[in-house]
């Protein structure tokens, strides 16, 4: 494919032109992608890469699919929501045919920011309640009302940056959080840390109109609530006056395998009050929703502001989130990353029990993150050692990225047609540079009778699990978060005593 500025005439442009808080992937030695299929990437040069990272590309890169949607329906019609067209309201039909009956009420919009912005409107408005309560490490976006209640962010801009209205709630990490696996019961312990908040805002005169949270925390470090937490914060939320808003934009749309939400791996009994979505809606296309029931919505209409959005829920948007459903039904996706994600955690937990470098493995579906430490008791977060792996995985054309608050925490998040084949060639690769790391940093193997073992399980139907298995939230002690990963070179060069990134 013939470029129009070399990879180094790219990078200087961008420099010039582009704002400097605009980073990259790889810094040192930035990637230039100019096409992808399926779970793969591919240079300037058609060097192709594994991508382990990439949500975006739901059902995967440039599916032939969801594009056929989208070119036919820009060839007859693209406008604003203002105008009838069918596309919007059989969209917003199938979207609520997958959430809980109450939740039936769409807002299409067209970024996860975009989203969780306006739920912060709608709870605000529903009760004329003002104060958030967030958890730490949190992301929910770029947009300045979602900075303000992202620790993730915020905590950067200094120790006064946190605005009198938002209140932070422990992380429910069991793995580095305040309780963790050995507590009886750390969903309510948890949840009694947001109810000790709400308490602590009413005696100040305050009053919460929202508690938001990833369904699974990601930048966050991978986390995964413990089960029951939501529902009890959600009782004392709603006993403030407030409501649950559920984050689904890095993680709903079947990537949890058994169901279709996040949120539904608390159980049946919990239903958010308000759901926002992203990212794999539109499987790389700009699109998002806020999915609410019918009081809040006549609340938020109450106020007599009509809200009005140019591109959200044009019928080119919808016709790709229609494709989107269809091809994760058709091409049973769900059944995929229950079978691929069991698959990627058994490898996983190998190396678990091979590397002193691996500290907790945690994950479900094709949610997973691979939490590094430099001491297995103490949980010292291993960070330049994160760093150090996911160039070296570069390298071997695997793209997986780093993140949590220590970034410490190796991060799958794969397209959903990613494969068992893929899972084996990453975690055998990750294995290798491991190995490699441990030997030239003197981490002595804990296990010295598995050290020279290779992962060996089998990628054929043998090792799958059947149609039925249950889906595994996997929990080798602990939590995790995202981004890049990369292929076998016949040459593996031992690095040097020092980290180099």
């Amino acid at each position: 494919m013939e470029e129009l500025y070399s990879k180094a005439e790219t990078l200087a442009l961008r420099r010039k032109h582009i704002g400097p808080s605009c980073k990259v992937f790889y810094a040192k030695d930035p990637l230039k992608i100019v096409r992808a299929q399926g779970q793969y990437m591919f240079d300037e040069k058609g060097e192709k890469y594994l991508d382990c990272i990439n949500n975006v590309a739901h059902v995967g890169h440039s599916h032939p699919y969801v594009i056929k949607a989208a070119t036919k329906q820009m060839e007859l019609l693209n406008t604003n929501s203002r105008f009838l067209h069918d596309n919007l309201v059989q969209y917003a039909q199938r979207l609520t045919a997958t959430l809980p009956e109450k939740l039936s009420v769409c807002y299409f919009v067209n970024s996860g920011s975009e989203a969780n912005d306006l739920a912060l409107r709608l709870a605000r408005q529903y009760r004329g309640h003002q104060d958030v309560i967030t958890l730490e490490n949190a992301y929910h976006g770029h947009v300045t009302s979602l900075i303000d209640i992202s620790p993730y962010k915020f905590n950067q801009l200094g120790k006064d940056s946190k605005k009198e209205y938002v209140h932070v709630a422990p992380s429910p990490d069991i793995y580095r959080g305040k309780y963790r696996e050995d507590h009886p019961d750390p969903a309510s312990a948890y949840a009694e840390e947001v109810k000790k908040i709400i308490e602590e805002t009413q005696k100040n005169g305050r009053k919460i109109a929202a508690f938001i949270a990833e369904s699974m925390q990601s930048c966050g470090g991978q986390v995964i609530p413990p089960v029951g937490y939501f529902q009890k914060v959600a009782e004392y939320v709603r006993a403030a006056g407030g409501v649950f808003i559920a984050d689904e934009v890095q993680v709903g749309f079947g990537r949890v395998g058994k169901h279709f939400w996040a949120f539904q791996l608390q159980g049946e009994d919990f239903v958010p009050d308000i759901v926002t979505m992203g990212k794999p809606i539109g499987n790389g296309h700009p699109m998002s929703c806020v999915v609410t029931t019918r009081e809040i919505a006549e609340g938020f209409g109450a106020s007599g502001l009509e809200y009005f959005n140019t591109f959200g829920g044009n019928p080119v948007s919808c016709a790709i989130g229609l494709a989107v459903l269809d091809v994760i039904e058709k091409e049973d996706l769900q059944g995929n990353a229950t079978r691929v994600g069991n698959y990627l955690l058994e490898l996983l937990a190998e190396q678990k029990e091979k590397h002193p470098l691996v500290g907790d493995i945690r994950g479900v579906g094709l949610f997973v993150g691979v939490d590094l430490v430099k001491d297995k008791q103490k949980r010292t977060p291993a960070t330049a050692e994160a760093l150090h792996l996911i160039y070296k995985l570069k390298e071997h054309q695997i793209l997986l990225s780093a993140d949590g608050p220590y970034r410490n925490i190796l991060k799958f998040k794969p397209p959903m047609c990613f494969t068992m084949e893929d899972a084996k060639h990453a975690v055998e690769t990750l294995d290798a540079l491991l190995t490699e790391l441990e030997e030239a940093t003197g981490m002595k193997t804990e296990n010295n009778a598995s050290t020279n073992v290779q992962c060996k399980r089998k990628t054929t139907e043998e090792s799958s699990k059947p149609e039925g298995a249950s889906e595994s939230i996997g929990h080798v002690n602990g939590a995790a978060c995202r981004q890049e990963n990369g292929i076998y070179s016949k040459k593996r060069s031992v690095p040097s005593k020092r980290i180099r990134t």
